[in-house]
């Protein structure tokens, strides 16, 4: 067993006693390299720690007007997210280039000395990142930093020729592990459209594959069992309106996983005493189409904020169901079909516009069948997608912990 000695770092603990710890500077210069000339048309992004190309004539998202102020970066710089360090947690913060191309210059660039290896240092900063040590550096909890404050670092360094063989062992483990993480989340891709096609296809078929079919006369629902018939939704609900406080009446969030007590995230205004009513089994939906999917049946008293409708059963009908039906993607396509306003975050459909919606009406006792048999199947459906989530996070975390034993020196290359 080799000796070891103390980091002076806490998180770190122990390292080889022929290992050093010396600031990053001594490793990376910080790339500067204007595209003042635009002669650069790879755009890269960073995106779940890992460098990738973007199409530069891509119309989606937030596009600057020239990308002459962007960075040109090389194979082998390591480039680091410093901003928004204050509310964003989350996020992966590193990434290693792997081709020339360019990137927003509000990232840092690392440009590595003559004798760097990079890839040894990428999986380095990476431990640094999942371990939150860059939240930390400066006066601190920092909003950003720049490179002279990141250059500070102070960085674990086996000698070159241990650089190259941790390197070379975790490029190969942790490609084996992201392949696996891979091929999950495809599974829980395919579990996730199963699911919505399950809820689609109960909804506006029914139960009964067998069962005379009609055409619905309405584009967003086909054909419906014969028996069935269709409304407008203002023959299944009515509109709730008052106006109450959030002092008398609990806050709630509307959310696509229904409505909860209010979320620490929620945007929140000074205004609670100008919020609407919900009871419990009133059913919320959020107006505005950036908020599209949220909605459900509240099982609390409370308050929502204004943005939502607010809407109460009317006679005999299984809220359940309905409550289904309202999270198909067809209905929400539908619903905001019927919006008006400018752009996304101010599209708003209006309850004199959702009630004339048709929607489908089963008999009463296929309403309760349906939402009996959606609550189960979808139930197993989730088990089995929190199942695959658990095998991800067990596989991130022995990813973790690989790269943390082996870039600390506490696990040894054979």
């Amino acid at each position: 067993m080799r000796q070891m000695k103390n980091s002076g770092i806490e998180w770190v603990g122990d390292i080889p006693d022929n290992w050093v710890i010396h600031p990053l500077y001594c490793f990376f210069d910080e790339r500067v390299n204007k595209n003042i000339l635009e002669n650069e048309q790879n755009l890269l992004s960073l995106s779940y720690g890992k460098i990738k190309r973007k199409d530069i004539n891509s119309s989606e998202g937030l596009l600057p007007n020239n990308y002459n102020s962007y960075n040109i970066v090389d194979r082998g710089d390591i480039v680091i997210r410093p901003t928004d360090l204050q509310n964003d947690k989350r996020s992966l913060r590193t990434g290693l280039v792997e081709e020339r191309g360019i990137i927003t210059s509000a990232y840092i660039a690392l440009k590595p000395k003559k004798s760097t290896f990079s890839k040894f240092f990428h999986h380095v900063l990476h431990i640094y990142d999942v371990e939150k040590v860059f939240y930390n550096m400066g006066n601190g909890v920092r909003q950003g930093l720049n490179y002279d404050e990141f250059s500070k670092l102070l960085m674990i360094v086996p000698p070159i020729e241990e650089q190259k063989s941790i390197a070379g062992v975790l490029d190969k483990k942790c490609s084996e592990i992201d392949g696996l993480i891979a091929d999950i989340k495809t599974q829980v891709q395919t579990l996730e459209q199963y699911k919505r096609s399950v809820i689609t296809e109960a909804v506006t078929k029914g139960l009964n594959p067998s069962v005379e079919m009609k055409d619905s006369g309405i584009e967003w629902i086909g054909n419906v069992p014969a028996e069935w018939t269709i409304n407008k939704i203002d023959s299944v609900y009515s509109l709730r309106n008052e106006k109450v406080s959030d002092k008398d009446y609990m806050p709630l969030s509307v959310t696509m996983k229904g409505i909860v007590p209010q979320l620490e995230s929620a945007a929140k205004t000074n205004d609670g005493d100008n919020r609407k009513l919900v009871r419990k089994g009133d059913f919320a939906i959020n107006s505005r189409s950036d908020r599209r999917g949220s909605c459900g049946i509240s099982e609390l008293d409370g308050s929502v904020s204004l943005i939502n409708l607010v809407l109460k059963p009317r006679g005999e009908m299984n809220n359940r169901y309905y409550n289904w039906l309202f999270h198909t993607e067809k209905f929400a396509d539908e619903f905001y079909k019927w919006g008006h306003g400018i752009v996304d975050d101010l599209w708003t459909t209006r309850w004199i516009d959702m009630r004339k919606i048709s929607v489908p009406m089963p008999p009463l006792s296929e309403q309760k069948e349906i939402a009996d048999y959606l609550d189960n199947k979808c139930a197993q459906i989730e088990e089995l997608i929190s199942a695959k989530q658990s095998q991800i996070e067990t596989l991130e975390s022995y990813k973790k912990s690989l790269i943390y034993e082996y870039v600390t020196g506490k696990k040894e290359v054979a």
